[in-house]
């Protein structure tokens, strides 16, 4: 029963500091909340709360903040994540569905996370390394040069030049197109290189230098790891909270610049089922140690390709933070698993 109850104190105390920015006291707790025990009881649990590191008092006579921990306490006892109200999931829905490809689908998510959970958010876009290949286009632009142009079943979009030493036929470009696409159709990028293994001896003695170029070009640039892109939209926003960092705003401003960060931050969460939250100094990027992440993973089908997520600081809304978040995934997985 004092757990329980020392535990709605402190949800009382967050709840007071993420809506007012200031510093919490006992004569707010009786004022603004129906904690159903004494202003002296109050006190004794805050002092509890202070002593077991959940809250501190950030001056003399002043009232209490909540810590990394007592955030972290907060949102592991948040029985469920919130649902949104109808028309916030009909507004969700309306905006994502009017995205006419992949780039635009990304664009619009990260200005919706944006603007409804004013946080910084970012959006990974789907992982090469958890797509499968579901078309390949070979366009010749001159006897010397080809665009190659991959299509994945996470409606990613990769083009490139390859430049050959010899001339190449219409012909042999054709026959190759359509060889690519019966041996890497429904393929990772990982089984690529596999795929595509003696694939140039079904060619003439005199095509194979350009066969093997494109196989080199496919089987090597293509896996790369640097494909990775993350769009990242809000950043503007960490000014309304300039006071809330303790540190200078700084260091945050630059890591989130970093797109290995980002990666990093978004790559961890792919992986986690749920929506997942660090809080302070459980993110692994120091100069974010004065964030809070909240991210979760979309999908296409049964598996997760890739995550979306907000950043700001620790006293954020985090059961409004969370619904958002998690109510985005699940709408882009939707729009994905369509494509």
């Amino acid at each position: 029963m004092q757990e329980e109850r020392r535990l709605a104190v402190l949800r009382a105390i967050v709840q007071d500091y993420v809506s007012t920015h200031e510093p919490v006291g006992s004569k707010a707790l009786v004022e603004r909340h129906n904690l159903g025990v004494s202003p002296a009881t109050i006190r004794n649990d805050m002092s509890a709360l202070e002593e077991e590191g959940y809250i501190t008092q950030p001056h003399t006579s002043a009232g209490r903040v909540p810590t990394d921990m007592g955030y972290r306490l907060f949102v592991d006892r948040l029985s469920e994540v919130k649902p949104l109200s109808s028309p916030e999931r009909r507004a969700i829905q309306q905006f994502l569905d009017e995205a006419v490809d992949l780039d635009d689908i990304m664009a619009r998510t990260v200005r919706l996370l944006t603007q409804i959970t004013q946080q910084v958010a970012l959006v990974q876009y789907p992982s090469l390394t958890r797509s499968t290949i579901k078309h390949i286009e070979l366009v010749p632009m001159s006897t010397t040069r080809i665009i190659l142009v991959v299509i994945t079943d996470t409606a990613r979009i990769e083009q490139r030049t390859i430049e050959c030493a010899l001339p190449v036929s219409e012909a042999l470009v054709a026959d190759l197109r359509s060889r690519l696409g019966v041996a890497l159709a429904g393929k990772t990028f990982a089984e690529v290189p596999g795929a595509l293994e003696g694939l140039d001896n079904a060619f003439d003695a005199d095509d194979r230098p350009v066969v093997r170029t494109v196989i080199a070009f496919l089987a090597g640039t293509l896996t790369e790891r640097s494909e990775e892109k993350v769009v990242l939209a809000g950043t503007a926003n960490l000014a309304r909270y300039g006071d809330s960092f303790p540190m200078a705003i700084q260091p945050v401003l630059e890591a989130l610049e970093e797109q290995v960060v980002l990666l990093r931050l978004l790559g961890e969460a792919t992986t986690q089922p749920g929506v997942t939250v660090r809080i302070g100094h459980e993110n692994p990027i120091e100069g974010l140690a004065s964030t809070s992440v909240v991210t979760a993973s979309y999908a296409r089908g049964e598996h997760n390709v890739a995550s979306l997520g907000v950043v700001g600081p620790t006293h954020m809304d985090y059961p409004g933070t969370m619904a958002s978040v998690h109510a985005v995934a699940r709408y882009v997985s939707r729009i994905i698993d369509e494509q």
